[in-house]
């Protein structure tokens, strides 16, 4: 058997959490897993010859070569790189702290563009390789009350296309997929908060890890430029990206609206566990 050699960020919890398990029950991947949480990591998944465990700060480049570095030593290849890793500090643009502007953007936009450029010097030596980015909705249009995350999300999109098309001639691909609202721990500490300032991400559908499962097979199947999940709110979203003035008119009504549901899945969570607010 070929082994395929992956490395997925974020694999400590969340959409990388399962994605690596993903990968490792089906077998024929040779995995790098790596997370700022190092306990985390650990308590998920055990190293072994195909498996190895990294302890990343995406923000660091020399971390990201460490990493890279290992892979090849251990591996000699990487056939794809899993961008998963990500967080967001929701707020009011006015009510954010200053040093959020820069903790949002390095880990939504900075980190994931360094390992793009340090794998891409890989695979472009390779002459193949996959580069699969987990972006947001949230990306393909303003969203108040989340500006920051939706900034370096947007700018994570436009970099991947962009790269993906330098990037076709030497048998490298890239994908980004932008997905709504996915029940992760992030979802939890919303439904904790019940701030106005989340109300936008609960307009849409409630995904889970099993839905960006099946995106990511599909990105390895065809090898789309982007992947909207779910697609209708894709283009909604790209819509509202046309003509934004649309959003001075429909942000209250919407913002109640997302109060509502998130109000109604926090009650669903509290009184019978998980709901079935989801796409799948």
């Amino acid at each position: 058997m070929t082994f395929k050699t992956a490395i997925i960020t974020g694999a400590a919890s969340g959409i990388g959490k399962h994605w690596a398990a993903t990968l490792l029950k089906q077998g024929g991947y040779q995995l790098v897993l790596a997370d700022i949480n190092e306990q985390g990591l650990r308590e998920a998944f055990t190293p072994s010859e195909s498996l190895r465990l990294h302890t990343l700060d995406i923000r660091s480049a020399e971390q990201w070569q460490h990493v890279v570095d290992d892979t090849l030593q251990h591996f000699g290849r990487i056939d794809y790189l899993f961008n998963i890793a990500g967080g967001g500090r929701q707020a009011f643009f006015l009510q954010q702290p200053i040093e959020n502007i820069d903790w949002v953007i390095d880990i939504n936009l900075k980190g994931p563009l360094v390992g793009m450029r340090v794998v891409g010097d890989v695979m472009m030596k390779q002459r193949s390789g996959h580069i699969i980015n987990v972006a947001s909705l949230a990306g393909l249009s303003p969203t108040p009350g989340n500006s920051l995350y939706s900034a370096a999300k947007s700018g994570l999109r436009n970099a991947s296309i962009a790269a993906a098309i330098e990037w076709r001639t030497m048998g490298i691909s890239v994908t980004v997929i932008s997905p709504d609202l996915v029940d992760t721990p992030l979802m939890q500490k919303h439904l904790e908060s019940g701030k106005e300032e989340v109300a936008l991400t609960y307009t849409g559908v409630t995904l889970t890890v099993h839905d960006l499962e099946k995106a990511f097979w599909k990105a390895m199947r065809d090898k789309p430029l982007e992947i909207n999940l779910p697609r209708w709110r894709g283009w909604l979203t790209k819509l509202n990206h046309l003509n934004p003035s649309i959003m001075l008119w429909l942000y209250e009504p919407m913002k109640r609206r997302g109060m509502k549901r998130l109000e109604r899945i926090r009650r669903q969570r509290s009184g019978q566990g998980h709901g079935s607010d989801s796409l799948s």
